[in-house]
């Protein structure tokens, strides 16, 4: 990004025109993006966790009929 003072430009105004820019463009939020990216879950850990909420859901049910939740 790339922003050049204009002749009489105050370095407030500047410093305006530069995150104007800067946010119009994206640059930002593809950054925050990549940084905070969360790396895929293997098979073996999703098909785990599948069967462990498959068995607490049984277990819930199972409470809810015999009166203990």
């Amino acid at each position: 990004m790339e922003v050049r003072k204009r002749e009489g430009e105050s370095a407030s105004s500047l410093i305006y025109r530069f995150t104007k820019k800067t946010q119009q463009s994206g640059v930002l939020k593809e950054a925050k993006k990549r940084r905070f990216r969360a790396r895929p879950v293997s098979r073996v850990k999703r098909r785990l966790s599948a069967l462990h909420r498959a068995q607490k859901k049984a277990e819930f049910a199972r409470a809810k009929k015999l009166g203990l939740a």
